[in-house]
């Protein structure tokens, strides 16, 4: 009898006899359900079988079928394929807009090249507020320091004040850094006058000489958006690290030395930018009393304020805003104590009349058929180049402590499109500024807009305070931009270069002497000689590594520098240090392999055991590539190797380097000896 409340297949809960109920057709589907679940399970595992079957087979499989992966890889690209992959990003953006509607794609091209568009969607009142104190913070330093490195510039000082309008406005729609402050800095300023000044003299022939200054800005924004559309940033990087640090700090000695005609109120000064001639010019008119008191007094007088204001920002976080106004204060309470004290009739140079008013047009002034073109686009190319690399470092730097990405390239079109606007519109070069870009980070800024509010603050003072400017002193500005410098000379990145690398340190003072007993060009041209000889000397003289089995490992490293390591009896393993086997370094590297072969090198090569090198194997896994000079020394070793009966093998080439060797039989004349591992060559040479 069923117990009461369990339901039985096949049983009435009303009787006792045995009733044919719905229950049927539901076993008829589970039982069909398990047979399909049984049958998936054989299904899978006969899957599984024959996967594990696959593993085991290759698993047996010889050292030499595993040399015919090796021996058969498929072709590696050619040049054609890696200028697709380069290009392919452009490919892949334009097959993505095909497939939008044409609103969507309207607004995806917008995106594309004003990213403005983008953040802007999400743009709060609060953040303005932000902006807005950032803004004004910023046009606080930047209309001083403006000024100031118009003169450094040798222009007019009106087109300091045009540089910091259109160009700031422009990179706020096209740029990526939320952080980096727009406009003229001092190294450009230097490179400027320095190398345009070679052209035309800047006390002779002023107007000349702001034409080309303005074609050369020309140029500098046509290279710069040049290199972001053919993503050609990596001419950035020819300048190393070290020459950055090494030229910055030059410019800074030069520079400030510059001042010095500002500072002292020298009447007369050398358009020469290195140390001997500019020590020579103020020792002269110090000795012949060709110069002020007076404006030496209210120089250092305001250069002391202003550092010693920075100093307590630094100490007090919270009074950020207070050496960021503090060039601005010292302008107009030296402006007031020039006017009330009729300093200017007692020697005392001051700014005189500053043309105000939105940027006139400067289409006409651009030079293009003047017999320096050549030298200007010169000039262009190395501005650019510099600009470029101080601006990348500055957004970089800020973008990583606030956690996003910069794209590098469209910061490089941002760049060069303001300053062909600029070009246009009576500014010379601009770029991002280190000590500007800290204010406005300090200040709170959220978005570029801050570098609109500077601008239209900028514009303001054009048109309408202009005019109050005519007294001030030419010392405060001196004093501003000295004050600007000791951030352009950094120490203790130049003591951790020392540590680190002495060759890169000897980029680094030689950009630095080249700049301040030469000039700013022939600091640039030392610093990438050096870099590039480093390179050079490094590929030359790669060097070898004897590698060696660790104890209880299957790994081969170097024996110096892990002395545990065991060598092989009767087998020499040799690591080539370098990525290319070229022209350069080839006849090298097999000079040395053959002295250790023949023990002319030192003693440590000899076989403890008396036996003699049996087998050479090459361990090129750090070969990257090779070129006919390589192989051709290949060929030359394998010979010596034969004619002393040792033989030669090669453990791990790489893709385009075994292609290359296949293609010259090179595999042939070694009867085969490539393997995948140093081990597998030993095991291949045990049998």
């Amino acid at each position: 009898m069923p117990k009461p409340g369990i339901k039985h297949f096949g049983m009435n809960n009303s009787a006792n006899s045995y009733s044919p109920g719905p229950e049927i057709p539901l076993r008829e589907q589970e039982l069909s359900k398990f047979s399909q679940t049984l049958q998936d399970l054989m299904a899978a595992s006969a899957v599984e079988s024959s996967t594990e079957q696959e593993m085991l087979d290759l698993e047996k499989q010889g050292l030499a079928d595993r040399t015919q992966w090796l021996l058969n890889p498929p072709e590696p690209p050619g040049l054609l394929r890696a200028f697709k992959e380069t290009v392919s990003p452009f490919g892949n953006k334009l097959q993505s807009l095909n497939r939008q509607s044409r609103p969507k794609r309207v607004v995806s091209v917008l995106q594309e090249v004003f990213p403005i568009v983008s953040w802007c969607q999400d743009y709060k009142a609060k953040k303005f507020k932000n902006d807005l104190l950032a803004g004004l913070t910023l046009a606080s330093l930047c209309i001083p320091q403006s000024i100031g490195y118009a003169t450094l510039a040798k222009l007019a000082p009106q087109y300091g004040l045009y540089t910091s309008v259109v160009p700031p406005l422009i990179y706020a729609v096209m740029g990526t850094s939320r952080e980096i402050a727009i406009g003229p800095v001092a190294v450009i300023s230097l490179l400027l006058s320095s190398m345009v000044q070679k052209l035309e003299d800047p006390v002779v022939n002023p107007i000349a000489y702001t034409n080309l200054v303005l074609t050369a800005t020309f140029f500098a924004g046509m290279f710069q958006a040049a290199f972001g559309l053919f993503r050609s940033g990596f001419l950035v990087d020819f300048l190393s690290h070290a020459a950055i640090v090494g030229f910055m700090a030059g410019a800074a000695i030069v520079i400030g030395l510059q001042q010095l005609k500002g500072l002292l109120g020298i009447s007369h000064f050398t358009n020469k930018t290195d140390v001997i001639s500019v020590m020579e010019a103020v020792w002269k008119s110090l000795y012949d009393h060709h110069w002020n008191p007076h404006d030496c007094i209210l120089g250092c007088s305001f250069l002391i304020f202003i550092l010693t204001t920075r100093f307590l920002g630094k100490r007090n976080r919270k009074l950020f805003w207070l050496p960021a106004i503090a060039p601005l204060i010292s302008v107009v309470l030296s402006t007031v104590i020039v006017i009330i004290t009729r300093a200017d009739k007692h020697g005392v140079k001051t700014v005189k009349h500053i043309k105000g008013g939105l940027n006139p047009s400067s289409v006409h002034q651009l030079q293009f058929n003047s017999p320096h073109v050549g030298e200007v686009a010169k000039i262009g190319l190395i501005v650019a180049i510099v600009a470029l690399t101080e601006a990348v470092a500055v957004g970089r730097s800020f973008a990583s402590s606030k956690g996003y990405h910069l794209d590098g390239n469209k910061e490089m079109v941002a760049m060069g499109f303001m300053n062909l606007v600029g070009s246009f519109t009576s500014c010379y070069v601009a770029t991002g500024s280190f000590s500007r870009s800290a204010v406005n980070f300090s200040a709170g800024c959220e978005t570029a807009v801050s570098n609109i509010v500077m601008a239209i603050t900028v514009f303001i003072s054009l048109e309408f305070f202009t005019k109050l400017l005519y007294y001030t002193p030419v010392a405060i500005l001196a004093s501003i931009i000295l004050s600007a410098l000791p951030g352009l000379i950094d120490f203790s990145e130049g003591f951790r270069i020392w540590k680190v690398d002495k060759l890169d340190f000897l980029a680094c003072i030689g950009a630095l002497l080249g700049v301040v007993f030469g000039s700013a060009e022939i600091g640039l041209l030392v610093a990438v000689t050096l870099s590039f000889m480093k390179i050079i000397l490094i590929s030359i003289q790669p060097g070898i590594d004897i590698l060696g089995r660790l104890p209880g490992t299957d790994v081969f490293c170097d024996v110096n520098q892990y002395p545990m390591a065991i060598k092989p009896p009767g087998i020499l393993i040799v690591r080539i240090k370098s990525s290319l086997l070229c022209f350069a370094n080839a006849n090298f590297v097999r000079e040395r392999i053959v002295k250790r072969i023949s023990n002319k090198e030192d003693e440590d090569t000899k076989e403890k055991d008396g036996r003699t090198i049996q087998l050479v194997l090459l361990d090129m896994s750090n070969l990257l590539e090779i070129d006919t000079s390589g192989i051709a020394s290949l060929e030359e070793l394998q010979k010596h190797l034969d004619s002393k009966g040792i033989k030669l093998a090669i453990a791990n080439p790489r893709w385009r380097v075994i292609h290359k060797l296949r293609l010259v039989n090179f595999v042939g004349k070694i009867a085969g000896r490539v393997f995948l591992t140093a081990g597998e060559a030993m095991l291949a040479d045990q049998k």
